[in-house]
């Protein structure tokens, strides 16, 4: 009989082995749970470029029997609400919950730190949208062509930054400044206002120049090549460049604008959304 694992990272490996998954949803869960780690040692997971080279804490897998992790594991999941949506929060704490729950019936551990976590409800948390001010020093910072035309395009269209990220060269309608929602692929076209998202002159000419010889795949794409597993569907044909995903686009974003806070924790996509459901003054220039 295999001994049980005495450390995290070995647990969670066990846990991936068993499960029954794609090797897509395994790579994400992995992600999920090398992420709680850090949570689990009390510790601020690292953002942006210095996650991807980051070596998780060692982690003893009695720390989940620690009356203090439900705690940790609390603050954590507040930080985090803090940068992404509901979704993405709640499917991180059912990752995790599904790990322990195994872990539990291997009796591997005696406890669920997890007990006392709630998942989150609507939109979280509330937070004011930016200012024309906020908005257009925003662009100024701008790191990239890519970032530009992302965050012009989700003040511009107020859509989700989910649907934007959604969307596909095919669905773009450059001569006419806007784009057929992704839910309503493979139905007629029309003209009805809730089929079509649209952005302003600037914000095309920026989709142009992102596009150059794109004419297929998602508009919006990753600076490296997918994996092999990684859908057809979800790779640009021309770079072989994933799908951007809402977790990567939300961490450039608050890493970008974390210098704009004066409180120092950077703004999120949600905030920019909600700057363009706000009614624009015509002297506006952002």
């Amino acid at each position: 009989m295999t001994p049980p694992p005495v450390e995290y990272s070995e647990a969670v490996r066990r846990f991936l082995a068993q499960a029954a998954l794609t090797p897509a949803s395994r790579r994400v869960y992995l992600i999920s749970l090398t992420g709680w780690s850090w949570a689990l040692v009390g510790r601020p997971a690292p953002r942006g470029s210095q996650r991807r080279h980051a070596m998780p804490p060692l982690v003893p897998l009695a720390q989940l029997d620690d009356p203090r992790t439900g705690h940790r594991l609390a603050a954590a999941l507040a930080q985090r609400a803090a940068v992404a949506g509901a979704r993405t929060v709640n499917r991180e704490l059912s990752t995790l919950r599904s790990a322990t729950g195994w872990w539990a019936d291997q009796a591997w551990i005696g406890t669920d730190p997890t007990l006392g976590l709630r998942n989150l409800t609507g939109e979280a948390p509330t937070l004011p949208a930016l200012t024309e001010d906020q908005v257009a020093r925003l662009y100024r910072a701008s790191p990239g062509l890519r970032e530009h035309a992302l965050w012009r395009l989700l003040r511009q269209s107020a859509a989700p930054a989910e649907e934007i990220l959604a969307l596909d060269v095919g669905d773009l309608d450059l001569s006419r400044g806007r784009a057929r929602r992704p839910a309503t692929r493979g139905l007629p076209r029309g003209d009805g206002a809730d089929g079509w998202i649209s952005w302003d002159e600037q914000t095309t000419r920026l989709l142009r120049w992102l596009l150059a010889g794109r004419t297929g795949g998602p508009v919006f794409v990753t600076g490296r090549r997918a994996p092999a597993d990684t859908g057809q569907a979800h790779t640009c044909p021309v770079t072989r460049r994933a799908r951007l995903s809402y977790r990567r686009a939300a961490e450039i974003f608050t890493r970008a604008t974390r210098p704009l806070d004066p409180a120092g924790h950077g703004w999120t996509l949600r905030q920019l959304r909600q700057a363009g459901c706000q009614p624009k003054k015509t002297s506006a220039s952002a």
